[in-house]
C-alpha cells in the first residue's frame, strides 16, 4: 500500500493502533514539518537537528499514550558538546523543544551523524509527566547508547515496566533541508507472549529506517502493517502534530515580579531595556525602566 509523498508528508500526524491479536499497541508519527520549524528556531546544525528531531519525535510518540490535558517533558543531558536537550509534548499533539548548544560541529562517523558523540556517552534521561495529580511524576535513568531511541525504550522498559521498541529518524535532502522525520513506538500488552515478541523484533530489525520508508512514499499505516507482519490492526486515534509554545508577555512579567522589587529596581537602573528570551520559541520580550519600576510596586 503506497501513498504519494505529498499525502504521507503533507501534515504531521500521529496514529495510535492496537494489533488484531491484542498483543501489541503501536504508534507511528510523521514529524517532518514540526521538527523543521523547531530546529529552524533553534538554529541547529545537521547533527543537532538529528538529535533534537529524534527527541521531539520520541516526545510526540510517548505523549500519544497520554489523554486529556496530560503532558510530559523529556530532558537529555550528557557530557558531549550539545549539553542538554529538552522537549515538551502533550496529549493534543503540541510540541516544543530546545537545545543548549545547537552547533556541536561533529563530523559524521561511518557515514552516520554522530548523535551519541554530540550528546555524550555519560549522562541522564529525565522524564516528567503531568498527569493532573497533585505532583508531577518524575523518573531519571542513565543513558544507554545516547542514540535517543534506545534510551527512551530503556526508560519505558525499566521504569514503566512495559517492553518497548522505538525507531526514530531524521533524513535530509541534497540541500540539507529535512526531507522526512518520524518514528514508531511498539509496546507489548499483557499477557506477554515471548514467541510473538521475538517475531515482531525480527520484523523490525529487517525493516529500513522509518524515515527512509516515508521518503519512499510508504504510508505510516503501511509501516505499521509491516511491523505487525501484515496482520490487521485497529486505528484507535489519529492526532495532528504541531509546534506550540504557551509563553506570553504576561507569563514573563509574573516571572520577573517573582524576582522581588529590589532586583527589579536594579534592572531598571541599567541603560538598556531588560530582555527576556524564551528558550523554546526564541521570542524576545523587552521591558523598559518605567515598566520595571511599575512592576516593582506590585
Amino acid at each position: 500500500m503506497g501513498n504519494s509523498e505529498e499525502d504521507v508528508l503533507a501534515q504531521d500526524m500521529l496514529w495510535r493502533v492496537v494489533s488484531a491479536d491484542k498483543c501489541f499497541r503501536g504508534l507511528v508519527a510523521v514529524t517532518t514539518h514540526t521538527v523543521s520549524e523547531i530546529c529552524a528556531k533553534q538554529q541547529t546544525d545537521l547533527t543537532a537537528t538529528v538529535a533534537l528531531g529524534r527527541l521531539l519525535t520520541g516526545g510526540a510518540l510517548m505523549a500519544g499514550l497520554l489523554k486529556g490535558n496530560q503532558r510530559l517533558s523529556l530532558a537529555v543531558e550528557g557530557n558531549g558538546p550539545i549539553g542538554r536537550m529538552a522537549v515538551e509534548a502533550d496529549a493534543r499533539g503540541r510540541l516544543r523543544g530546545t537545545i543548549r548548544n545547537p552547533l556541536p560541529g561533529l563530523p559524521p562517523r561511518a557515514d552516520k551523524f554522530d548523535v551519541a558523540g554530540a550528546i555524550g556517552r555519560a549522562g541522564f534521561l529525565t522524564v516528567t509527566k503531568d498527569l493532573g495529580l497533585k505532583k508531577p511524576y518524575q523518573s531519571m535513568v542513565q543513558l544507554q547508547t545516547s542514540e535517543v531511541g534506545e534510551d527512551l525504550a530503556w526508560y519505558l522498559s525499566s521504569s514503566e515496566q512495559v517492553p518497548s521498541c522505538l525507531g526514530l529518524g531524521v533524513e535530509f535532502d541534497s540541500t540539507g533541508a529535512i526531507a522526512a522525520a518520524g518514528g514508531f513506538l511498539i509496546q507489548t500488552l499483557p499477557p506477554e507472549l515471548p514467541e510473538k515478541i521475538d517475531s515482531l523484533v525480527d520484523r523490525i530489525e529487517g525493516l529500513p529506517p522509518v524515515t527512509s520508508m516515508l521518503r519512499d512514499k510508504i504510508a505510516p499505516t503501511e509501516i505499521l502493517a509491516r511491523i505487525f507482519g501484515n496482520k490487521s490492526f485497529a486505528i484507535c486515534e489519529s492526532i495532528p502534530l504541531c509546534f506550540f509554545c504557551p509563553c506570553s508577555r504576561e507569563q514573563i512579567e509574573q516571572m520577573l515580579i517573582g524576582l522581588g522589587s529590589e532586583e527589579l529596581l536594579s534592572l531598571a537602573q541599567q541603560h538598556q531595556p531588560t530582555s527576556v528570551r524564551c528558550e523554546y520559541c526564541c521570542t524576545e520580550y523587552l521591558f523598559d525602566a518605567e515598566k520595571l519600576q511599575g512592576m516593582a510596586q506590585q
